[in-house]
């Protein structure tokens, strides 16, 4: 008996892979090493695209308690631990989602389950093979060792991912070796908490702006007051000295006197665990040599990884590898995909793990100690007063500036870029775009005069979900998006031409093989 598709590793990632592939119609079976889910604090929110995204499929309701759509951050943000004011920009790409990884895994886990994907707890991937039809996947449970063959084979199974080696897939990148991060839930004195802006007023230093990193010439401090959670303060120095000791309060004080030159009276976290406390010694960045090797495919921190720049971009970016990998792998499998489809995962996905890589190296570059950093800070920051300087890293940092080369130089603006938000009026009433994408199928969006899109085009039932509305706001014409909510193909003319149409009928051709013509 032969699965569809194995998906080692039941984090955020790999469990959100299983509920786009359940989505398409394709039951995956998720692998997970650890018998139960970790109770290690890790990341504290997430950032970026994947937060609109996570709207798309109804998913944002669920995370955040609150039946309103996620709004940008149009106050401040940091760049390489410097403000960036977004209240200069119209709109602000940035987007943040305060949730820990752990009530992210949870909630991913409650769909995929809906969904009726099997997740088996406690068992571990320890062998593969692959022949041309399908992945033998040798398999440690409870129970003793076991064989399953699949169709696919996908690792989500983290930095050290064993899908990874044992596919002899190589991990370059850098080492960084001088870097010592220490985090621990606290608590701080109340009075040193301002109310409206949520800072903390540091007596002989000044007002630390809460969740946003803050460098001095000794290292960088930040404080992290998560709602229903003991603040998480952390520290980062370089050059310190080795150590076997264990981790604790005293050495995070310590290392807060250096850093900021003053006393930070922390005292032991308040409420149920478990809590942060840990020193991490070093960091790498690195980018898979291929995301993929026959019927075995990486995302996430199995493809690549990257220091200094925290949790949440880095779901952001792992998330979104699922998301692009789960509608193609699921057409694959319907025998629906169009040539060379599969192939795009790769491309599209390490075009932005690359764009990642360059945030990170930057800003572990601008947070670097020594007077010559400072210098070019403040180079920086004069710089940081241009709107469009401003704009061009707050979309490097949420990931909004990726746009993947679909091959069409002439084509409109938004084409291979991530949907913008759209209210529409449709005759059922006014609808959000985010509530007509949460079925994960191809979409065409046709809000021209007299749904003249809708009139040309003859598609069969079930191969690309059409709707005609009306914008709420002057904006595109046409979409056609993917199932990750990227842009196929766009228009801005009331009623689009023949070339229009032409290149229309291609982007359904070459994204989701439809091949049927216009009516006569």
């Amino acid at each position: 008996m032969i699965t569809d598709v194995v998906i080692a590793g039941g984090g955020p990632n790999g469990l959100m892979l299983a509920g786009e592939l359940s989505l398409a119609g394709v039951r995956p079976v998720v692998l997970e090493r650890l018998p139960q889910p970790s109770e290690e604090p890790k990341a504290n929110g997430l950032l970026g695209q994947v937060v609109r995204m996570l709207d798309r499929r109804g998913l944002y309701e669920r995370l955040s308690d609150s039946p309103e759509p996620p709004r940008p951050n149009s106050a401040y943000f940091m760049f390489g631990a410097m403000g960036l004011d977004l209240s200069l920009l119209a709109d602000s790409p940035v987007y943040a989602l305060p949730a820990s990884q752990r009530r992210v895994e949870q909630v991913l886990q409650e769909r995929a389950i809906e969904l009726g994907v099997e997740i088996r707890r406690g068992h571990e991937v320890i062998g593969l093979s692959q022949d041309d039809d399908a992945v033998t996947v040798a398999v440690e449970g409870p129970d003793g060792a076991y064989d399953l063959r699949a169709r696919y084979l996908v690792g989500a199974d983290g930095a050290h991912s064993t899908t990874r080696k044992l596919s002899g897939i190589a991990f370059p990148g850098i080492t960084y070796d001088r870097m010592t991060v220490r985090s621990a839930h606290a608590t701080v004195p109340a009075g040193w908490v301002d109310s409206a802006t949520g800072a903390l007023n540091v007596p002989g230093h000044g007002a630390v702006l809460p969740f946003l990193p803050h460098r001095t010439e000794h290292g960088g401090f930040s404080y992290a007051p998560m709602p229903g959670h003991p603040p998480l303060v952390s520290t980062t120095e370089w050059d310190q000295p080795a150590t076997d000791a264990p981790m604790s309060l005293d050495e995070l004080r310590a290392s807060i006197r250096r850093v900021l030159g003053v006393d930070v009276p922390l005292g032991p976290p308040d409420g149920e665990g478990p809590h942060a406390l840990r020193r991490l010694t070093g960091g790498n960045t690195r980018v898979a040599e291929r995301f993929a090797d026959g019927r075995v495919f990486l995302i996430g921190d199995a493809a690549h990884v990257y220091a200094a720049t925290g949790g949440g971009p880095g779901l952001n970016l792992g998330l979104q590898d699922a998301i692009n990998l789960g509608w193609k792998l699921a057409a694959e499998l319907r025998g629906s995909a169009p040539p060379g489809l599969l192939n795009s995962y790769e491309t599209e996905r390490r075009s932005a793990a690359h764009r990642m890589v360059l945030n990170a190296q930057a800003q572990s570059a601008l947070i670097a100690p020594g007077s010559d950093v400072t210098g070019l800070r403040e180079l920086f920051t004069e710089l940081l007063r241009d709107p469009n300087t401003v704009r061009r890293l707050a979309e490097l940092t949420a990931g909004a500036d990726v746009r993947y080369d679909l091959g069409e130089p002439e084509a409109h603006p938004l084409t291979g870029r991530f949907a913008p938000d759209l209210e529409l009026h449709t005759p059922a009433g006014p609808v959000r775009l985010a509530e007509l994408t949460r079925t994960a199928r191809p979409l065409l969006l046709d809000l021209t005069e007299q749904a003249s899109l809708a009139e040309t085009l003859a598609l069969r039932p079930g191969q690309v979900d059409i709707v005609t509305a009306r914008p709420r706001t002057a904006g595109p014409t046409a979409l056609l998006l993917r199932p990750d909510c990227y842009v196929a193909w766009a228009s801005a003319s009331p009623r689009p031409d023949p070339t229009e149409i032409g290149t229309l009928r291609a982007a359904l051709q070459r994204w989701f093989g439809v091949t049927h013509s216009a009516r006569s």
